[in-house]
């Protein structure tokens, strides 16, 4: 599945990285000297560029023992392997030993994409075999007719099974065995383990030594060479082994992705060879070995792809063996297992445990993921995705969303070509660019129906259309073969009459279908029939004018002035298309905004959710709007994504380039559309989207513009993860320091203590902030009383209501307010204080020097308390009001609360809200108090607050039997009606 055992430095060099390369272990030992033979084992130099060091004294086992060291002190997690071959070596100087130390250590390498999951693993931990099966290339069945289910008719076997002997084998001569399976079903993976568990004599004993090489490696090079060279420069201490000198008798060749080589058994065009050092064409070696003239007691294991099987002539091969994937669950959760527990402790081991019950629970319900599950490759997608959404932590990198997906298509596709070109001037084509072309041509127009599963007439009629020549159609059959059943997968929809119905296809995974659409807009490969007819029409006209300008140069004192004219003209067309192109350039980023922020698509959940739900499932009945209709979401964050520095870059390893100018282009036409749109106010769960899209966009200069034009920003009732936090704390990270936001609406997001701290560069920055509802406890006191005693803090008002602080934070809070100078209203509304707590609070308010209001309401607090809380108030310089009601406060405690804050003096009174009445008078903030309660009455206890409004009734009815005046009479009855509605209204919530 990951090709990531592809590089081996030359001998005397020191790898330095290309922007955007996968660098892994080599990026750590960089500094590291590497012998001559050393070279590289599998893949091409596409991304590392080797540069000449000082060469040092390290030959032999000094350079072994410095190596060892090294790796040791890097990566102690693949020592095991290395320390077991050591002990069990009779001589360190043996070749095959040293032959063993070199492979396990290069073989342990991972790429780069593995750091995500927060540390190194050695490849034992993660392996996890799958399905096997013995059978010969005619039970292989294309993915768009249906995969042949795996039953008793073929014998499954492990990997140490494949060179078992079977009746009538000659033990004298080797068995040739070739590996074959479509694209993510993991034979490098599979490979890779083999070779390891030789290094470390778990498996294949019967072989001395395993020779492992790169088809892609041998079809590159171009001069002759004898196998014993080619093995020499591989590997240096093998140059002169006598397994290699016409006896190959225990010795096992590995030819990895054979699809890659063109391999000829006639014996016209490859003539035979039973000599080592006689030089061949690579092409030539692997041939002759497979026919068994060139040591022919060496065994060979081939993996290939299906499309390549007709490449070995079927009677130089023993064994056919199919890699058929996850083919249970239960292979599947052993996977997830080895990628989201290993190394996971406390609380983030427990929430890994929680993530895998679910995952397992949405697999045996058989659903899409279940599908996609079954190549091993998608496995790995489902891990990384989970680990970005549930396991962000700002102090280590951070990837996106789109820069997974782009790198897990590196990983299975990178430098991947559909088919050597034939000819010397035919182009090579990309596969991916192919895919672009194809899959993600069905994907946009899939899209634009809000469709996600398509017959079979219809993926033909995308895939084949516009074929004609021979070799599109070769290339055509290759991909349909190798590469459909990768990105699309079978579903089969139920008939009315409940029997089976049509049978449909789908992408392997939603997202899939809307990054490939994505990338099909992105690159432009989405034109009208002017567009094309001018890009055809400027690359001709371009090339004609080029080839005429020397022609034109010599004949020009003889032609007269007007040719020259028609010659300028046809000279200008190409600039005329590179505007028109522009253009077009524009039109992608107009795309791209009008998607963000379709009306259709309100209301939904954010993208982030809906991302998790396609892995985890939906708990609960799918919601109304979700079931009407599809909603891509995904689809304009993966355009804004890919446009990206970083992404550009993995593309362009991919054989996909999007130029900087087209980038410049929809940017501008971009920012204009989103400047516009973002002056809308938008739905929470819309914000978030935007906020994600911009994340993803990672281009900082346009963020700071686009979010500096922003004041207030709601997110309430949003469920902020730690990923979330972090992307909103990215956005804003990007906006100039003097930046300051008016409000800022967390209510009801599920925030935790960490959370805050995620947050803390944002909240900041904002003159108000709502925190109530979010479960936040004492902890989270600590984490408020740092930001609001912060020189740079800008909170004026926050609002902590409903979240259990209880007594025991009271210390943080009134340390908080003693030292802050910019807060101005503080709201505690049902925070569990306590007498306790407000006593606390009470003994450092004298100390505050801008607190304006507080509100304490709802905090069970008692007479004796509450008077204490208005002689601090009133001492207070600048507080002016306090609210107290719906606390434990008896009648007399009311009135006393009222005379004591009214003072003797204009400079000590404090406005009380204590009741809705004042004595015989109507509290002239009624309203605001009964709009406190009818706000906040859903996340209360109901019987308390009933009781509550059944006090405020009893003292309305009394103040209104008291009075005299008829108006004020009117006023109480009126607002009685109003608190007896909202007492019918509980009452009516609890009863249903």
């Amino acid at each position: 599945m990951l090709q990531c055992w592809r590089h081996v430095p030359r001998a005397g060099t020191q790898w330095t990285s290309r922007a955007g390369g996968d660098r892994g272990f080599l990026e750590t030992a960089r500094t590291s000297r590497v012998t001559k033979g050393t070279e590289r084992l599998f893949g091409s130099s596409r991304v590392y560029q080797a540069q000449p060091v000082k060469r040092e004294a390290r030959t032999g086992s000094s350079w072994l023992r410095y190596s060892g060291r090294l790796w040791e002190k890097r990566f102690p997690v693949c020592v095991s392997q290395n320390r077991l071959l050591t002990s069990s070596s009779s001589s360190p100087s043996d070749p095959v030993e040293i032959h063993k130390r070199k492979l396990a250590l290069w073989f342990s390498h991972l790429p780069n994409e593995e750091k995500q999951f927060g540390g190194l693993f050695s490849p034992d931990s993660m392996h996890v075999e799958p399905l096997i099966l013995e059978g010969a290339p005619g039970e292989h069945v294309n993915p768009l007719t249906g995969w042949e289910s795996p039953g008793s008719v073929r014998r499954s076997l492990a990997v140490g099974e494949l060179f078992d002997p079977d009746p009538g084998w000659d033990p004298e001569q080797g068995q040739n065995v070739v590996l074959y399976g479509a694209v993510g079903t993991g034979k490098s993976t599979v490979v890779r383990k083999l070779v390891l568990d030789w290094c470390s004599g778990s498996t294949l004993a019967q072989f001395e030594l395993v020779v492992p090489l790169s088809c892609e490696d041998l079809s590159l090079q171009g001069r002759p060479t004898s196998l014993q060279a080619l093995v020499g420069r591989l590997y240096r201490h093998l140059h002169h082994s006598a397994h290699l000198q016409g006896d190959g008798r225990g010795v096992l060749f590995i030819f990895n992705g054979m699809e890659k080589m063109r391999l000829n058994f006639s014996i016209a065009a490859t003539e035979l060879c039973s000599n080592p050092e006689e030089p061949l064409h690579p092409g030539g070696i692997a041939v002759n070995l497979l026919r068994k003239y060139l040591l022919p007691e060496a065994s060979i294991l081939v993996t290939t792809r299906p499309s390549a099987l007709d490449k070995i002539p079927s009677k130089y091969v023993d064994r056919y063996a199919e890699i058929c994937g996850f083919t249970n669950i239960d292979q599947q959760r052993a996977y997830f297992t080895s990628r989201l527990l290993q190394q996971a402790e406390g609380q983030s081991g427990r929430d890994a445990r929680e993530l895998l019950e679910m995952l397992y629970l949405n697999l045996q319900r058989k659903s899409q993921i279940a599908a996609a599950c079954f190549l091993p490759s998608y496995c790995w997608l489902t891990c990384a995705t989970l680990h970005f959404l549930h396991f962000t932590d700002a102090r280590a990198p951070i990837r996106t969303l789109t820069g997974i997906y782009t790198s897990f298509l590196r990983l299975n596709f990178g430098g991947e070509i559909l088919e050597a070109a034939r000819g010397p001037n035919q182009q090579s084509i990309s596969l991916m660019h192919y895919v672009a072309k194809t899959m993600g041509k069905l994907a946009y127009e899939g899209i634009t129906c809000k469709r996600t599963s398509f017959t079979k007439e219809e993926v033909m009629e995308k895939i084949g259309k516009g074929d004609d020549s021979d070799e599109e159609l070769r290339q055509l059959a290759i991909f349909r073969t190798d590469v459909l059943g990768f990105f699309l997968a079978r579903c089969v929809q139920s008939s009315p009459a409940g029997g089976m119905g049509e049978i449909l296809y789908v992408f392997t995974v939603p997202a899939m279908q809307e990054y490939l659409a994505a990338l099909y807009v992105v690159l432009g490969e989405k034109k009208t029939v002017l567009e094309k007819l001018g890009k055809g029409a400027s690359e001709v006209i371009g090339q004609a004018s080029d080839d005429l300008t020397t022609l034109l140069n010599a004949l020009s004192k003889f032609l007269p002035l007007r040719v020259f004219a028609a010659f300028n003209l046809l000279k200008m067309f190409p600039r005329l298309y590179s505007r028109i192109s522009g253009h077009g350039s524009g039109k992608i980023g107009k795309t791209m905004a009008s998607e963000m922020f379709k009306m259709e698509d309100q209301f939904n959940e954010d993208v982030l959710d809906q991302v998790e739900q396609s892995v985890l499932g939906v708990q609960g009945p799918t919601p109304l709007e979700r079931q009407e209709q599809e909603s891509f979401e995904l689809f304009p964050i993966f355009m804004g994504g890919l446009l990206s520095h970083g992404n550009r870059v993995l593309l362009d390893q991919l054989g996909i380039s999007i130029r900087t100018t087209a980038v410049v282009q929809i940017t501008s036409t971009l920012k204009r559309h989103l400047l516009q749109n973002s002056q809308k106010k938008m739905p929470p769960e819309e914000l978030m989207d935007f906020l994600f899209f911009l994340y993803e966009f990672q281009n900082q200069r346009f963020t700071a513009e686009v979010l500096g034009s922003l004041s207030a920003l709601n997110l309430s009732r949003v469920r902020m993860t730690p990923l979330k936090c972090f992307v909103l704390a990215a956005g804003l990270a990007c906006t100039p320091p003097r930046h300051v936001l008016k409000s800022l609406d967390l209510s009801s997001c599920s925030l935790t203590p960490e959370s805050l701290d995620t947050l803390r560069p944002v909240l900041l920055r904002c003159r108000t902030v709502n925190l109530q509802c979010n479960n936040l406890g004492p902890e989270a006191c600590d984490h408020l009383r740092s930001l609001l005693i912060d020189s740079a803090c800008a909170v004026q008002s926050l609002h902590l209501c409903d979240n259990p602080l209880s007594e025991s934070s009271a210390c943080s809070l009134a340390q908080a307010l003693s030292e802050s100078r910019c807060l101005r209203h503080l709201s505690l509304m049902n925070t569990g204080l306590g007498d306790g707590g407000a006593r606390e609070l009470a003994s450092r308010l004298g100390g505050n020097q801008g607190l304006e209001e507080i509100n304490m309401a709802y905090n069970s607090i008692g007479d004796n308390v509450a008077l204490q809380l208005i002689d601090a108030c009133r001492a207070n310089p600048t507080l002016n009001t306090i609210h107290l009601y719906l606390n434990e406060l008896s009648e007399s405690g009311k009135h006393s609360l009222h005379s004591r804050g009214l003072g003797c003096s204009e400079r000590g009174r404090v406005k009380v809200l204590a009741s809705i009445t004042q004595g015989d008078e109507l509290s002239e903030d009624w309203e605001l108090i009964l709009n406190n309660i009818r706000s906040h009455a859903t996340s209360w206890n109901r019987e308390r607050i009933r009781d509550n409004l059944q006090r405020f009734l009893q003292e309305l009815k009394g103040a209104r039997q008291q009075s005299r005046c008829l108006g004020k009479k009117l006023s109480f009855w009126r607002v009685q009606r109003q608190v007896a509605e909202e007492i019918r209204k509980l009452e009516k919530g609890t009863s249903s």
